[in-house]
């Protein structure tokens, strides 16, 4: 048996950036920065300070290049393969850190994680998610590593947009209604069980904690609340599928999520935000009772998440665009973690009725 739990070492604190060299100088004496372009402005002037007082070099920075595609990782390995550096860092939010964690795989060097925002648990995950240059999903691909080190700064977190925050309590929300479905398909042993028990708890801390933490998101308050569902959703969550591998990774909240990036109009919706209208489906899916549904999306309404088809950006979809989803996301390997048969039809009702369901309440009813 071979697991990747994670990251090798997780360290969360306020105005940790300014520290970051005394962690990072075990890896190496020069490294190469690469992340998003507003990540990187944040990030680099104190983490280059920082570096340099532990003796350390920032050589290059990059733009990781907007999607987490196979030519945008190729472009980086291949720019990387001209350079002297003893250590990748990346900076950013998911896709960032996807593609930064593909392209060291490839060059096989050490990983040093910045997240500035805690919209999913990329950085504590050896797989990366892999995208078109246009945005559509295209695989869960293993040919990627878990970073050495993972740094996250509280205040750069709580000075992100409040719906970063929310979209990633939408990620971590499926972990619990994923895994308690897919782990239906396995044999039980240590590993899955662990997986859906920690599943289950950050569940509970969600419900508990996830409304006062966007409430100090949009106070810009740093509160316990704040930074237990920012470890949730980095870090906790990441450890689900690290323990249970593809027997607790996702199902078909994920597989719909990468069903619905076909259309472009949901491009300008978080990662999180989708996923959170695909458990809705995924419950519908199920077979579970409308009073049941309803109470989820009581929730998404207190922390702010979307519940409805256009409150992600479409407004209709044709017959034929309806059974372009359903075709798409029944070929989605997330959707083989359901413990029955799915078929493009019922994928279709599935999201249908979610959707009306979540229309209902949007009105009042």
């Amino acid at each position: 048996m071979k697991v990747t739990t994670g990251p090798a070492q997780y360290v969360r604190k306020a105005g940790l950036l300014s520290e970051a060299g005394l962690f990072i100088k075990k890896l190496g004496k020069t490294a190469v920065l690469i992340g998003g372009n507003t990540s990187r402005e944040i990030v680099e002037g104190n983490l280059r300070k920082s570096l340099s007082a532990q003796g350390i070099t920032l050589t290059h920075s990059f733009w990781y290049g907007d999607e987490s595609s196979i030519s945008h990782i190729n472009s980086l390995v291949e720019k990387l393969s001209s350079l002297s550096y003893d250590v990748l860092i990346a900076a950013g939010g998911g896709k960032a850190i996807d593609t930064v964690k593909a392209a060291a795989y490839r060059v096989n060097k050490p990983l040093v994680a910045i997240p500035t925002i805690a919209a999913t648990c990329a950085a504590a995950t050896p797989i990366s998610i892999l995208y078109s240059d246009e945005g559509e999903f295209i695989e869960i691909s293993r040919d990627s590593k878990a970073p050495e080190l993972v740094l996250v700064d509280s205040n750069i977190i709580l000075h992100s947009p409040v719906r970063y925050l929310i979209a990633g309590i939408g990620d971590t929300l499926a972990k619990w209604f994923e895994t308690k479905c897919s782990i239906k398909k396995v044999e039980p042993n240590v590993m899955n069980q662990t997986a859906i028990a920690i599943a289950g708890q950050l569940y509970q801390t969600l419900l508990q904690k996830g409304k006062a933490a966007v409430t100090s998101s949009e106070t810009q308050r740093l509160t316990s609340e704040f930074e237990d569902i920012v470890d949730a959703v980095i870090l906790v969550s990441g450890s689900v599928s690290g323990y249970g591998g593809d027997d607790c990774r996702t199902a078909a909240a994920h597989a719909i999520y990468s069903g619905l990036t076909i259309f472009p109009e949901v491009h300008q919706t978080y990662h999180g935000e989708i996923v959170a209208f695909g458990i809705l489906a995924q419950l519908c899916m199920e077979g579970v009772a409308d009073e049941k549904l309803k109470s989820v999306i009581r929730y998404y309404q207190e922390v702010g998440l979307p519940y409805t088809l256009k409150q992600m950006g479409i407004n209709k979809l044709t017959d034929d665009q309806w059974k372009q989803l359903g075709n798409m996301t029944v070929t989605i390997e997330d959707m083989a973690n359901m413990p029955f048969e799915v078929t493009p039809d019922m994928v279709i009702s599935a999201v249908s009725q979610a959707d009306r369901i979540g229309n209902e309440l949007l009105l009042g009813k």
